[in-house]
């Protein structure tokens, strides 16, 4: 056992302007950041303050460290002034400190050593750093460590993108079954006519051709995270609630905010609602919608997301989801969609986009024949992202038990099948939970 700073230098270098920018990840560690869809000139302007990080230092934010936010550097590179970067010695391998470092009980000695006014914003300092106590194998035994994990890590980001590309497949599917039912009907002898909108086509002949603000009320909503003492408590959908469900639902762990009664009024949550992302940094997250099966008092829609409110003998809310979530809505919303780094909907663009409209009867009917067939689907989805969560555990088991001696790798040797695969490994980084140093407030400190 060592105390950091025997293992580690602090390395503070501004002025490499021409570095590039890294990012990190925090399933993955430090990486190369992508400037074609992040704020490009808001990052330019600041490059003279961002500090330099050589290949194989470590890298860590200062107020994300007790989350796993640190991983060595992969090319010499520039990181917010909000990171500490730290140069190994030449008895700490950085790619080991680093799955040490990222381990739940180290992350726990980060809080004991973090300072601040609000826990979950406390800063890992330099100076709490290099006090902080680490483990020390023989130098060897470091590698073939970071050898046996990059192996594993292998085998897992393939069985991760088996798993990814069978949800890809299984959805398709689901979506051809919906786009079929909400644009064509149950009955496929039915006389069709022509929609007169070119992506929709044919329509049955007895069905409308309906705009949305013909059919439903569309509000846009401001509330954004905060709480303000002369607001009312409330609870907050927000768009991540949205793009990972179909329902929104009263058992869902909703983050709590305040909002006006203004606000209150007119973007709480009631029965029938759909909702629906207006805006993100890829036009395919746009418009994806979910749906609200009962009343749910106390939430309101947050911000990034627009309300779709149904007129009650026009159209029924779940068959209006079902719509706006059909292949063919989704890409007349893509056209729609303007922006460069970020994508968004006008309220104008919602509340003329088109759908083929049926009787509310035979609404009723699609939706109960769309659940049918969709549910052995959806519990497919179901089991298959389970076993996805499951490897994620068992992974972090395995990282914690070989960093700190419980499993014996020494004599391990790689066989044909450990071959490390650097584009695969990207499988392990979950695009909806991993956390940039961009969110965590560039520039901080």
């Amino acid at each position: 056992m060592l105390r950091n700073g025997r293992l580690f230098g602090h390395r503070v270098e501004t002025g490499f302007p021409d570095l590039p920018i890294l990012e990190v990840s925090l399933r993955t560690g430090v990486r190369v950041r992508d400037m074609e869809n992040l704020k490009r000139k808001q990052v330019m302007s600041q490059k003279e303050k961002y500090k330099r990080a050589a290949k194989g230092d470590i890298a860590y934010n200062m107020m994300r460290m007790w989350q796993g936010a640190v991983g060595p550097a992969p090319v010499d590179g520039l990181v917010s002034p909000a990171y500490v970067v730290v140069k190994p010695y030449d008895e700490a391998n950085s790619s080991y400190y680093s799955y040490l470092f990222r381990t739940a009980a180290y992350m726990q000695e980060v809080n004991k050593f973090s300072r601040g006014i609000v826990a979950d914003r406390n800063r890992l300092y330099w100076e709490s750093f290099k006090q902080m106590p680490s483990l020390v194998p023989p130098r060897p035994e470091q590698d073939q460590i970071v050898a046996y994990l990059r192996a594993q890590d292998a085998h897992i980001a393939r069985f991760i993108k088996t798993k990814r590309d069978l949800i890809k497949l299984l959805t398709e599917q689901k979506l051809r079954i919906i786009d079929h039912a909400v644009t064509r009907g149950l009955d496929t002898s039915v006389a069709l006519k022509p929609s007169g909108i070119d992506w929709l086509g044919e329509v049955p002949e007895h069905w409308e051709v309906a705009l949305i603000k013909h059919i439903a009320d569309v509000r846009f909503s401001g509330v954004d995270k905060h709480s303000h003492d002369d607001e009312t408590p409330v609870r907050l959908c927000n768009y991540t609630d949205v793009y990972k469900n179909d329902r929104i639902t009263d058992d869902m762990d909703l983050m709590r905010a305040t909002a006006t009664a203004a606000e209150i009024a007119r973007l709480t949550l009631k029965a029938g609602d759909v909702i629906l992302t207006k805006d993100s940094e890829t036009p395919d997250d746009i418009g994806v919608p979910a749906w609200v099966p009962e009343d749910l008092p106390g939430v309101v829609c947050a911000y990034h997301l627009g309300l779709l409110r149904p007129v009650s003998n026009r159209v029924l809310g779940e068959f209006l989801f079902r719509a706006i979530g059909s292949a063919r809505t989704a890409q007349q919303f893509h056209v729609l969609a303007t922006g460069v780094t970020r994508f968004a909907l006008g309220k104008h663009d919602v509340k003329n986009a088109v759908v083929g409209l049926p009787p509310v009867e035979e609404q009723q009917s699609i939706c109960r024949w769309i659940t049918t067939e969709c549910q052995p689907l959806d519990d497919a989805i179901a089991r298959t992202e389970e076993e996805i969560k499951l490897i994620r555990e068992y992974r972090d088991r395995l990282i914690a038990d070989v960093v700190t001696g419980q499993v014996d790798v020494r004599g391990w040797q790689p066989g044909p099948d450990d071959v490390v695969d650097d584009v695969a490994l990207a499988a392990l980084v979950d695009d909806q939970e991993d956390v940039t140093e961009e969110e965590d407030g560039d520039g901080e400190d």
